[in-house]
């Protein structure tokens, strides 16, 4: 029997992951388009005030950023936690810190999480966990469900290519709004989680992860019937201060889902694996279109090939579009990201690649942990960003938008589906 011929291998592979991506794009099409709508929390659902809420910032000891963080929280929310991993002092909230001796399954960030939820007080109905990068906008009260993701909205930090990368990724998580329809979301990231706090001593955070929150939704869902919602506030927090540390952080969270995907269903692992891979090829997808559309010799059925790599082709520069238009409204500078589509993708999701061949392994004797995204205090954020002066990370209320380009009316108390 006669091998298979190199030709055939190759139009294979190129076949397979056509398809696949083709696939990808159109669950992604159908969230947005169909199972997204009328998904998004209004103002007459916020069943529960400020009042109903305790925040935690988790941090390892970053004091100016997370100052910063507490700075932008409304000061009708009376009860600020940070839960850090040394001593440090900040105005306006209590600081607990994480004692060297405690011990339990989770590790990093989900051993912080778990020590908070035994160890720090809470009477309120809520928890509202931020980065220790967040600012928070326009937050006035959480609709009545189990868990609730509020969107994001990266800055500018020092790096255009890594900046003008999350306008792409946010155009892709607009997904996001179609999850309260699933049984199992997808992920959980953003700009803030507010989880109920029955639901989170029932589930715990006791778990060995590297991307806690999704970890901890598939593991509620698990449990029972999941009540999940997002609140369009669009907090913002930070974009990778540098291309590398934007790979690493695309590297986390692509091994953290794929370690923690065996939580769920067989029909959601296979849903997700074939995004996952999808999103794995993201890079190599672009420069594949590109060389089968300039060389259509080389593929069977050459025009089908050429109409559908050029209608996902385009399909691209639409998810960069929906990001622009997040921010577009007072900021002229993200619409530089519609012409440079192909490269940002390419950025944009080289970590998962990366992720792929070379998972993070974190529960190894010897770990190996990417180093952390270093976070920009306030001044110099201040300093680096075109629109932003000295002071107003500080005096920003937390009730009102911190830039204008929030994708949201200051002015009008409905949250926008932008």
């Amino acid at each position: 029997m006669s091998s298979p011929s190199v030709t055939f291998v190759v139009l294979t592979i190129v076949w397979s992951i056509f398809l696949l991506y083709s696939a990808s794009v159109c669950f992604w099409l159908l969230e947005v388009g169909l199972l997204a709508r009328n998904q998004l929390v209004d103002t007459t659902e916020l069943a529960h005030g400020v009042d109903d809420v305790q925040v935690r910032i988790l941090t390892i000891g970053a004091e100016a950023v997370v100052q910063g963080t507490v700075d932008s929280i409304p000061d009708d929310v009376g009860d600020v936690r940070v839960v850090a991993e040394r001593e440090i002092e900040i105005e306006g909230a209590d600081v607990h810190v994480v004692p060297a001796a405690f011990e339990c399954a989770a590790s990093h960030k989900g051993r912080a999480l778990e020590w908070a939820r035994r160890n720090v007080p809470c009477s309120q109905e809520f928890v509202l966990y931020l980065d220790e990068d967040t600012i928070v906008q326009q937050f006035r009260g959480l609709p009545d469900a189990d868990v609730v993701q509020i969107t994001e909205m990266p800055l500018y930090t020092g790096s255009w290519i890594s900046y003008l990368s999350e306008i792409f990724r946010i155009g892709y998580q607009y997904e996001q709004r179609a999850f309260g329809r699933f049984e199992y979301p997808l992920y959980a990231w953003g700009g803030g989680i507010a989880i109920r706090q029955s639901l989170e001593d029932a589930v715990t955070w006791d778990a060995k992860t590297i991307t806690e929150d999704t970890d901890f939704v598939w593991r509620a869902a698990q449990a029972a019937d999941l009540d999940f919602r997002v609140l369009n506030l669009k907090f913002r927090n930070q974009a990778p201060p540098s291309i590398r540390g934007m790979f690493r952080q695309r590297r986390r969270w692509f091994s953290g889902t794929k370690q923690s995907s065996d939580i769920l269903p067989d029909r959601y692992q296979l849903l997700l694996s074939f995004r996952m891979v999808a999103w794995a090829l993201s890079p190599i997808v672009p420069l594949l279109s590109v060389l089968l559309f300039l060389f259509p010799q080389y593929v069977p059925a050459a025009t089908l090939y050429q109409l559908g790599s050029l209608a996902e082709f385009s399909i691209l520069f639409v998810i960069t579009l929906v990001g622009v238009l997040v921010y577009v409204r007072h900021e002229r500078m993200p619409l530089l990201a519609l012409p440079l589509t192909p490269l940002l993708v390419v950025l944009n999701t080289a970590g998962a690649l990366w992720g792929w061949l070379s998972p993070v392994q974190t529960f190894a004797v010897t770990e190996k942990v990417p180093p952390r995204v270093e976070k920009v205090p306030p001044r110099t954020l201040e300093r680096r960003h075109p629109r932003l002066e000295e002071g107003d990370i500080a005096n920003h209320d937390g009730e009102s938008t911190l830039l204008p380009d929030g994708g949201t009316d200051e002015h009008d108390s409905t949250p926008s589906d932008g």
